[in-house]
């Protein structure tokens, strides 16, 4: 089953919807007979009732929204929170080696994030600017995880009940920024806060069932800048796999239904790995970036330039 949530033609009102088999949208209140205005709110009712609202949108007769009639925004428009793991070895590997630095061995032991910014999030075929003073703006290719039934010290072996299902990230990153607050050992902030794209939109963890053995999920992951394919991965390289990072995520700590992990970035996944010289520079106004993973679909966000009235603090 696939969730978004919608933004109609001519609306400021954020609608959560479910999608029909014919691709259209179906909102969610016109399926489950209760009038959540988010998705989050209806997340841990759909854990328990998802053949139900699948059965409800394939018979529904009445209104709905027909597919690119509607803006897609993020399916959690602002999360409770946004943790952003940097779970993939290949893609630490490489980036530390860019930067003449060996593999840190305590990374091998924990999985380790930082808290990134739930309300900067914009959604499938979003468009995305530079921040102020940035000459390096790049993509990531990351899986995303949408908890749906919250929790305290989650054991990994009880993870995938908690998670809702998955959707696509491109933590966009401006590389100088990042360069600069790194270097003083705190961060990364203003490198990564100004813009995180999401969607197109979740599809529920049952979808995924003949991909997951044990804590290990397979699907292939690509990434395309102005349709050439510049990153290709799965997310089975993970070193630290899903479970593991709810687990670490909920550590002394509440998770709630809505709240958005991101894996980090597949191996060669940025140009920030493969080299600004070898993909044709950092993006650029005009660039569209195209993040592909099997099963979920493509999350499309194009690159503008920085509105003249933009403010210049970052």
């Amino acid at each position: 089953m696939r969730l978004a949530t919608l933004l109609p033609p001519a609306s400021v009102k954020p609608v959560p919807a479910a999608a029909a088999p014919d691709g259209s949208w179906v909102e969610l209140s016109q399926l489950t007979g209760r009038s959540e205005p988010r998705l989050e709110d209806a997340l841990p009712w759909i854990a328990a009732q998802a053949s139900q609202i699948e059965e409800r949108a394939a018979a529904w007769k009445g209104p709905r929204h027909l597919p690119g009639e509607a803006a897609l925004l993020p399916p959690v428009v602002r999360p409770p929170a946004f943790r952003d793991f940097y779970a993939f070895e290949a893609h630490v590997k490489n980036a530390r080696a860019r930067r003449g630095l060996a593999m840190e061995p305590d990374w091998y032991e924990i999985p380790v994030f930082y808290f990134s910014n739930p309300g900067s999030l914009v959604g499938h075929d979003g468009e995305v600017f530079a921040p102020a003073g940035s000459q390096e703006l790049d993509y990531e290719l990351e899986l995303g995880i949408v908890i749906g039934v919250g929790g305290r010290d989650i054991p990994a072996d009880e993870a995938w009940k908690h998670v809702a299902g998955l959707t696509i990230i491109n933590d966009l990153s401006a590389r100088d920024l990042q360069r600069a607050e790194m270097a003083v050992g705190l961060g990364p902030a203003k490198g990564k806060d100004f813009a995180t794209a999401v969607g197109p939109w979740l599809a529920s963890l049952d979808e995924f069932t003949d991909r997951i053995e044990g804590e290990r999920l397979t699907l292939a992951m690509s990434a395309r800048v102005n349709g050439r394919e510049l990153s290709r991965g799965n997310s089975s390289s993970l070193h630290h796999p899903i479970p593991q990072l709810v687990a670490r995520a909920s550590r002394d700590a509440e998770l709630f239904p809505g709240d958005l992990i991101g894996t980090g970035t597949v191996g060669t996944g940025c140009i920030l790995e493969l080299g600004p010289e070898n993909t044709g520079g950092w993006l650029k106004p005009g660039d569209v970036v195209e993040l592909d993973i099997e099963r979920i679909g493509i999350l499309r966000t194009t690159i503008v330039a920085r509105p003249a009235q933009a403010s210049t603090t970052g």
